[in-house]
């Protein structure tokens, strides 16, 4: 059985979830956002408070009963709070810029990376410093990580995208004789 699904899910003020046809749809300060869910699991909305069972226990609805609570639960938080991903690109040479919709990454290559910017995704770029930050959770980390792979740090000397805080595990270089 599901720890998470389990839970009860608590619905903050200011945000309205409705669940209606398969759709499930959070409004929020922030924005709203909405996710289509099947109907083998079970959503009810009560006081404010989100709960899920699974119709019938399958391993297939086992899998799905977490996954949608955490989905639920991602929602939630993104129209109450902002979701933030920054990335940190190092190397010498190595720059990015918003031009436009448009990220341009200067990545050591013979020509300028353009990379477009999803909608709903806010994007700024200062001192090799990239910030992502939007409301849906999964757009955020998708971006992110597609952008961290064009360049992915390199265990000798750091070059490349990492996330904030992430740690490189760094080699030792050739000993000469």
């Amino acid at each position: 059985m599901s720890r998470i699904g389990k839970k009860e899910i608590m619905v903050p003020e200011k945000t309205e979830v409705s669940y209606a046809s398969g759709v499930f749809t959070v409004k929020g300060p922030l924005g709203t956002l909405a996710k289509n869910f099947k109907s083998d699991i079970e959503i009810n909305i009560a006081d404010g408070k989100v709960t899920l069972a699974p119709k019938e226990i399958t391993l297939e609805n086992k899998a799905l009963w977490g996954t949608y609570a955490s989905h639920i639960m991602n929602m939630i938080s993104g129209v109450n709070t902002a979701i933030v991903k920054k990335l940190i690109l190092e190397g010498i040479g190595y720059k990015s810029e918003i031009k436009g919709n448009n990220l341009v990454l200067a990545l050591g290559f013979s020509h300028p990376v353009t990379v477009p910017i999803p909608e709903g995704l806010k994007v700024t770029a200062e001192k090799n410093v990239i910030t992502i930050t939007g409301t849906d959770k999964e757009k955020v980390g998708e971006f992110a990580a597609s952008t961290r792979a064009l360049k992915k740090p390199e265990p000798y000397k750091g070059k490349g995208f990492r996330y904030d805080g992430e740690k490189i595990k760094r080699k030792q270089g050739k000993k000469t004789a």
